[in-house]
């Protein structure tokens, strides 16, 4: 009992402490870089136990006959294709310092076995799965976001001009709305570059005394330029002209991602700090025992 529950509770109690103190005590770095080490031999040998553990659940399924044992077939075959090429680094190029032993090279360098896998099976096979996830998130969309009620409402508009705002289709609906590169095309070709550089300031934020073009300051600017840069300050920092110019579509997006959708990101965050907090203290002292194998 001392064996499989006290001791394996004092280890984890143990590292837990140390990993906390070493933000706080430097003189405990050390033994914390030590106790990460040890946890990477822990997470490969985990790995050498998952990968058992996939080869015999598809070797129960394929001897077995159950439904889908040819997909576990297909699963074995890749598994032990892509060891075999990634261990025994079949196609490697060899290094410059070592040109006669090809075990020098990476196997994941271009052209490469293993790095065709990559960009030839892996990749194409995970863009497919994202692709077609974005049909099931469209049907789940298309469920929630139901205007039964206020919330709901909000939540519906608030993801249709958030959708819109991210294709052409939203950009091209609100293009009649002022913004800077229309009122750059309103200037002669010369002056162009000139009032778009002060554009791009005053929607920065800079004010017209601070703006700076081409390491000049805007008090020893020629006359022509500072006119030019006071029309522009006006225009870009003019209310009638931030009102409409941040009622494009995709404008309005950004400033939703920005404001409620990072305060509400913020707050789900700091929820799952406190639960990682409170979960890591019930293992520290010793009150969630799950990770023995058993529930006490």
């Amino acid at each position: 009992m001392i064996a499989k529950r006290t001791i394996p509770l004092l280890i984890a109690a143990l590292v837990g402490v140390l990993m906390i103190a070493t933000y706080f005590i430097p003189y405990t770095e050390k033994w914390g870089a030590d106790a990460m080490d040890m946890f990477i031999v822990l997470a490969s040998a985990a790995m050498v136990l998952g990968a058992g553990n996939l080869v015999l659940l598809n070797l129960s399924k394929i001897s077995g006959k159950h439904e889908g044992w040819g997909y576990a077939f297909i699963t074995l075959a890749a598994f032990f294709v892509t060891l075999v090429i990634g261990l025994a680094k079949i196609g490697a190029f060899p290094t410059a310092a070592a040109p006669g032993n090809a075990w020098s090279g990476s196997v994941v360098q271009d052209g490469t076995p293993f790095w065709w896998i990559f960009m030839y099976v892996i990749t194409p096979l995970t863009a497919t799965m994202f692709a077609m996830l974005a049909f099931y998130i469209a049907s789940a969309a298309f469920r929630a976001f139901r205007a039964k009620n206020l919330e709901a409402t909000l939540l519906l508009g608030t993801a249709f001009v958030v959708l819109l705002g991210q294709v052409y289709a939203g950009v091209w609906m609100t293009s009649f709305l002022p913004d800077l590169e229309s009122y750059v095309t309103g200037f002669p070709e010369a002056t162009r570059n000139l009032v778009l550089a002060i554009g791009l300031q005053v929607e920065a934020g800079v004010p017209l005394s601070d703006i700076v073009i081409n390491g000049v300051e805007y008090a020893s600017m020629s006359a022509d330029q500072q006119a030019i840069a006071a029309q522009t300050s006006e225009y870009i920092g003019g209310w009638w002209y931030q009102l409409l110019n941040g009622l494009r579509l995709e404008n309005l997006t950004q400033v939703i991602l920005d404001v409620p959708q990072k305060a509400g990101n913020r707050a789900i965050m700091i929820g799952i700090a406190l639960g990682i907090v409170s979960t890591s203290l019930k293992v520290i002292l010793g009150v969630d025992r799950s990770y023995l194998g058993s529930a006490d």
